[in-house]
């Protein structure tokens, strides 16, 4: 069975959502369709929950009406026939009468969870009245009834794969299933999600629980670019990729691919295809568990980054100072992307700061502590580029100009991390993709 998930693009508009009709029924084989929101109907939901969130329900209510406005709009051009179009009415109606009913209740975290969640539902349940209406045999599969994560906001691949199977078997020759991305349940049964770019996410997950034969990420260009395509000219789609190397580039800051996604793949050793929705003919980007060709495949940057340095004469030494540190990050939940080390300090990178104050509070107990915001960091990632010392050289030699605050090097044999202020990012990637890109 082939999973194809399509992103907010390629539904965003009624033209585009048929167009994904017509590439689901290209072959016979039998598939689950993954669909995201419509694009901008999640961050529009993200701007409602907020303005409920600061106690805003005059605001919150013009942001509903908004949203409910464009989607009026857009089942009348998704739609032909009379009674296609007032299926999608009374769905419409359905879901905005739920957000407008949360206006008048009070506003706590679970409650944003389901306002998060109305975009998929909404993407979805209109695909599906489209199928209908174009006499096109489909199953409508609910992600809530076998999606699921635990206390620790980790998918629970073991019962997803028993609910999906067990759900599965009830409709053994239909050959098509639509479903949501993004959304689930979590540990208290309540409707919760797996965070942005959660749809690739949901993907990769039901293409493990079902040992999928691939898994198709359907998005609005033409596989993964070896570099930035919106700050660098002249980048290239890259055929191949192996799943380490795709790890690393969507960790850091390819934006076509969400990061957690590769693993559940990568477990199996289910091939993942990159593909562009307004060319489907392209060849897109195929990841695999097979490593080809050495040097550089491709540079990403990851922005928003904030570097902590601590230094304190006492470090010389000290043993254990390097886990007091860690364990400050691990006691609230707070990532590191990077580290380096001296014999006086240390310095690390996140890319989340909502503890940051609590944060720099305890590390202060240990000597003087530095942030620095507005931070990239760019990875040069390919295969085995860490054992390649002439590589490094002209990855160093390409960046001579530029200040560089943090290197890392030999963490990753597929990576090499470069810390930059944000300012330069652009003529950074410009100048890599010139030196080590020849064409």
């Amino acid at each position: 069975m082939r999973i194809m998930k399509f992103g907010g693009t390629s539904v965003g508009k009624p033209e585009r959502m048929h167009q994904v009709k017509d590439l689901i029924t290209r072959t016979s084989e039998r598939k689950i369709v993954v669909l995201s929101a419509l694009s901008g109907t999640t961050n529009a939901l993200v701007g409602i929950g907020d303005a409920l969130a600061e106690g805003k329900k005059d605001l919150a209510k013009e942001r509903i009406d908004a949203l409910h406005a464009h989607y009026l709009e857009f089942y009348k051009q998704l739609l032909e026939t009379e009674a296609g179009q007032k299926k999608a009415e009374k769905i419409i109606k359905e879901h905005f009468e739920f957000l407008n009913i949360i206006l008048k209740i009070s506003f706590n975290e679970a409650i944003n969870r389901d306002i998060l969640a109305q975009g998929e539902l909404l993407s979805t349940k209109l695909f599906y009245t489209l199928l209908e209406e174009k006499d096109i045999p489909a199953i409508f599969l609910p992600a809530l009834e076998f999606m699921s994560i635990d206390e620790n906001n980790e998918p629970e691949l073991s019962k997803i794969s028993d609910r999906l199977k067990s759900i599965l078997k009830n409709y053994e020759k239909d050959a098509i299933f639509v479903t949501q991305g993004y959304i689930c349940k979590n540990h208290r049964n309540e409707v919760d999600n797996l965070k942005r770019g959660g749809s690739d996410y949901t993907a990769s997950l039901i293409g493990a629980a079902i040992k999928a034969s691939v898994v198709e990420i359907w998005t609005d260009i033409d596989g993964m670019h070896n570099n930035d395509p919106r700050v660098v000219d002249k980048t290239r789609p890259i055929a191949q990729l192996s799943f380490d190397e795709a790890a690393e580039l969507a960790y850091f800051g390819a934006k076509i691919l969400h990061p957690a996604s590769i693993w559940p793949a990568q477990n199996y050793n289910i091939p993942v295809k990159l593909l562009n929705t307004m060319e489907p003919e392209a060849a897109g980007t195929t990841i695999t568990a097979e490593e080809t060709g050495k040097g550089v495949k491709a540079i990403a940057a990851k922005d928003g980054i904030i570097a902590v340095k601590i230094k304190s004469s006492r470090m010389l030494l000290a043993y254990g100072f390097l886990r007091k540190v860690f364990e400050i990050f691990e006691k609230y939940k707070t990532p590191i992307d990077m580290i380096t080390t001296s014999e006086v300090a240390v310095s690390v990178t996140i890319d989340d700061d909502s503890h940051l104050k609590d944060i720099v509070l305890e590390l202060e107990k240990f000597g003087n502590t530095e942030v620095d915001y507005g931070q990239t960091i760019i990875c040069v990632a390919g295969n085995m580029i860490a054992e390649n010392t002439g590589m490094v050289k002209e990855v160093m030699d390409a960046l001579v100009d530029f200040p560089l605050r943090m290197v890392s090097y030999g963490g990753s044999r597929n990576n090499v991390s470069i810390l930059i202020d944000t300012k330069y990012k652009n003529e950074a990637l410009q100048r890599l993709n010139d030196e080590l890109f020849q064409w």
